[in-house]
C-alpha cells in the first residue's frame, strides 16, 4: 500500500510599507502596524542572552521573540545553531527547530540534520520540515537519508519536498522510495525527471495505483517547455492512450480541460486525439456487443 503523508506547506507575509503622497505619516502608526519586537527593534544580544540562560522559560520567551521579529531576527540564527548543537528536552527541540524553520537561513540545515534521524518522532518530524524551508546542500543530504527513515511521515515530506527544492542529484533515491510505496516521490519525480528519467516513471503505469501516478504525471505535463519539451509529453501522452481504461481516458480528458490556451498546439492535438481515441475504443466495444445481442 502507497502511504502519503499530509504535505506540509508555509507562507510568510511580506513586511508592507505604505507611503502617502504629499502627507506626513506620523512615525507611531507606522510603528503601531508593526509587531511589538520589530517596532523596538530586535535586541540581538538580550534574546541570546536568553536562549543560553540554560533556563527552559527563559529559552521559550527568546523563541517566541525571535517568531515575533521575523525577518528582523536573522543575527540569531548563530545562537540558535549552537543551541541545536547542545541539544535540549523533547519540547524545547522542537520549539528551536520551527523557528529555526521561520528564519529559512541555510546555514541552520547542517545543525537541524541530524534530528532527521533522533529517537523522537515529534522532534524527527519537525526537523525534516523546518530543512523544507532552511534549505541548501546540507539539507537536501539529509533529506535524501530521510527517503529511508522508518518514520512514515518522515519519508513522506523527504520525499515531497526534494522535488522543491530542486534535488535533480536525489532522482535515483526517490525512484527507490517510490518503488518501496513512498508514493509522495511520484510529484519529485515529476518535477525533477528528465526524458529518459520521466520515461522510467511510466514505466510504473499500470502496474501502481493510478492516482498516484498522476500525481507525478501532472507535475511533468504542466512543466514549462523549457523544463521539459513536447516531445516528452507526447510520450507520456501516448503511454496513456495505450493503456486505454477508463481512468486513462478521464485524466486525459481533464489534462485536455485544463490546458492553457498559449501552450503547445502540438501537445493539445496530442491530447484531443488520445481522448477521442480512448472514448472511441470503449463505444466500440458497446456496438459489438450491440450487434451481438441482435
Amino acid at each position: 500500500m502507497y502511504i502519503r503523508s499530509k504535505p506540509t506547506a508555509r507562507r510568510l507575509a511580506p513586511l508592507v510599507l505604505r507611503f502617502t503622497l504629499g502627507a506626513a505619516v506620523p512615525l507611531f502608526a507606522v510603528a503601531s502596524a508593526q509587531p511589538a519586537a520589530a517596532a523596538k527593534g530586535f535586541d540581538t544580544e538580550a534574546v541570546k542572552k536568553q536562549l543560553l540562560s540554560g533556563n527552559s522559560d527563559e529559552i521559550k520567551k527568546a523563541l517566541d521573540t525571535i517568531k515575533e521579529a521575523g525577518a528582523a531576527a536573522k543575527p540569531i540564527v548563530p545562537t540558535l545553531n549552537v543551541l541545536l548543537k547542545k541539544g535540549s528536552t523533547t519540547s524545547l527541540l522542537v520549539a528551536i527547530l520551527q523557528t529555526a524553520s521561520k528564519l529559512e537561513d541555510p546555514t541552520s540545515s547542517a545543525a537541524i540534520a541530524p534530528y532527521v534521524r533522533h529517537r523522537e518522532k515529534t522532534v524527527r518530524q519537525a526537523a525534516a520540515k523546518a530543512l523544507l524551508h532552511t534549505k541548501g546542500p546540507d539539507a537536501i543530504k539529509a533529506l535524501r537519508r530521510g527517503l529511508r527513515s522508518r518514520d512514515a511521515v518522515v519519508r513522506g515530506t523527504a520525499a515531497g519536498g526534494l522535488g522543491t527544492l530542486g534535488a535533480k542529484e536525489a532522482l535515483p533515491d526517490l525512484f527507490a522510495a517510490f518503488d518501496h510505496k513512498v508514493g509522495e516521490a511520484a510529484v519529485s519525480i515529476g518535477q525533477l525527471c528528465e526524458a529518459e528519467s520521466c520515461t522510467d516513471f511510466l514505466k510504473r503505469v499500470g502496474k501502481v495505483p493510478f492516482d498516484i501516478m498522476t500525481s507525478g504525471l501532472d507535475q511533468m505535463l504542466f512543466r514549462p517547455p523549457s523544463s521539459l519539451n513536447d516531445d516528452a509529453k507526447i510520450r507520456i501522452i501516448g503511454k496513456l492512450r495505450e493503456l486505454g481504461t477508463a481512468e486513462a481516458g478521464k485524466y486525459l480528458a481533464d489534462v485536455a480541460e485544463r490546458w492553457p490556451k498559449d501552450w503547445s498546439k502540438r501537445v493539445k492535438a496530442a491530447l484531443d486525439a488520445a481522448v477521442k481515441a480512448v472514448g472511441k475504443g470503449r463505444t466500440g466495444s458497446d456496438d459489438d456487443d450491440d450487434e451481438d445481442d441482435e
